[in-house]
């Protein structure tokens, strides 16, 4: 059982000026991580991001889900929802935001965006554990998975995955990225198949993060 954190607006945020609304894409950073990958930073990127957490955590079906690890069933700990290329997003920013993430990224993917993953992190004791997207094509091909992280921020670690991207310096070089209140992350390249990322657990008192996940299509 989850105890409640509030959540702690944004002093920064937009969303009693009109709503949620993006900004311009045209102040990505870019991170070269190595081995091909790299990683797209432009931190509140999406206005009126409380707005947006608080009708994704009211309005979206989450789902928990139980998976087997080390020869026992086991909770995720996080709760979950997916909406294929045919479901309407259940915020229309969102619908907004992968169609202006697909044209940015047009001429390097190649293709749009077509999915969206949601992940809600309840407090400090949900997480994920290190892995890269790789059922599908990013287990062979370079692609893009973006992240739009509204709520409460929290660390997205990056490291390079064991025998890829260092040649066996793999977990002596982690990449640290504060993520929440509208920010955008886009690991691109090489980076599912050579890199590993995690939303590691913490014992400071969190309040809640929901992350977007925008993909390709066979990507997951």
């Amino acid at each position: 059982m989850h105890s409640t954190v509030h959540r702690q607006p944004s002093l920064f945020d937009d969303a009693d000026g009109g709503g949620a609304g993006l900004g311009p894409l045209a102040g990505v950073r870019r991170v070269v991580l190595g081995a091909g990958a790299w990683l797209d930073v432009l931190p509140g990127w999406l206005g009126g991001a409380d707005e947006v957490f608080e009708r994704l955590a009211v309005e979206v079906p989450w789902r928990a889900e139980r998976r087997e690890m080390y020869e026992r069933v086991v909770d995720v700990p996080r709760l979950l929802a997916h909406y294929g290329e045919a479901d309407e997003p259940p915020h229309p920013v969102l619908g907004e935001a992968r169609a202006a993430l697909s044209a940015y990224y047009a001429t390097e993917l190649g293709e749009p965006f077509r999915t969206l993953g949601l992940c809600y992190y309840r407090d400090g004791r949900d997480s994920v554990a290190w892995h890269g997207d790789r059922i599908g094509r990013g287990k062979r091909e370079d692609t893009m998975v973006a992240i739009l992280s509204v709520g409460e921020p929290r660390a997205l670690l990056l490291r390079p995955r064991p025998g890829g991207a260092r040649g066996g310096n793999e977990g002596t070089h982690v990449v640290r990225q504060v993520v929440g209140h509208g920010d955008l992350v886009v690991m691109g390249g090489s980076c599912q198949r050579t890199w590993e990322h995690a939303i590691p657990k913490t014992a400071r008192p969190v309040g809640p993060r929901i992350s977007v996940q925008f993909r390709p299509r066979g990507v997951s």
